[in-house]
């Protein structure tokens, strides 16, 4: 089966560089339409959570807001990790 093969290829060398030019074309337009980016992205995905409260403490926010936000953000598949902080009527997770 080769050798018909490579038997066709000599007896029509013309038809053969045709289909290699046309297919070296191809790769080339196939190429450029490619969406490669010259920089990807590697950085994570990240979602911030900003709770508001004015007129409560640090300490009653953390209790009452923070905590249970990083309980249900922590049972969330996929998630890596969880960053918080609480100042007077603001939470961040």
């Amino acid at each position: 089966m080769i050798r018909r093969l490579v038997d066709f290829a000599l007896q029509n060398k013309f038809l053969v560089l045709a289909f290699g030019i046309l297919l070296f074309a191809w790769g080339i337009v196939s190429f450029h339409r490619l969406p490669v980016e010259a920089y990807p992205d590697v950085a994570n995905n990240y979602v911030d959570v900003i709770a508001q409260w004015p007129g409560i403490s640090a300490e009653q926010i953390e209790q009452q807001v923070t905590i249970p936000i990083e309980t249900i953000m922590n049972g969330v598949p996929g998630v890596a990790h969880v960053r918080s902080w609480s100042l007077f009527w603001l939470s961040t997770v």
